[in-house]
């Protein structure tokens, strides 16, 4: 059986009982609810490119004109890891909450943008 995509979160699901095999979509699932999908706080959200010195989950929104490897990813949660040297991006869905580290603000993603959130 083809497995389907949920169109809130872009998970993989349907596969039927017995189905061959742990595929790749299935780690992607994972890693997804690892990184974006659970309890989502990011360092910053005003920072153009990547700061450097990155450790495995550090995670980011790019802001406005993003350079470097942030390019095109501006208001995407960026995720730094280690394992595969390189940015992992998703893009926000309508209703996700972020917890904004260097803020201390809960923002929610709406209508194609971030809240300037609510300090908590």
């Amino acid at each position: 059986m083809t497995a389907s995509t949920d169109p809130r979160t872009g998970i993989k699901y349907g596969w039927g009982t017995g189905a061959s095999g742990w595929g790749p979509e299935n780690d992607a699932n994972l890693l997804f609810l690892g990184q974006a999908g659970v309890h989502l706080s990011v360092k910053d959200r005003d920072l153009t490119a990547p700061p450097g010195g990155e450790a495995d989950g550090d995670t980011y929104i790019p802001a406005a004109t993003a350079t470097e490897a942030w390019a095109g990813h501006e208001d995407d949660i960026a995720v730094w890891d280690a394992t595969a040297g390189a940015w992992l991006f998703y893009t926000p869905r309508t209703g996700w909450v972020a917890f904004i580290e260097d803020e201390v603000k809960l923002s929610a993603f709406y209508s194609a943008a971030w809240s300037t959130g609510i300090a908590i």
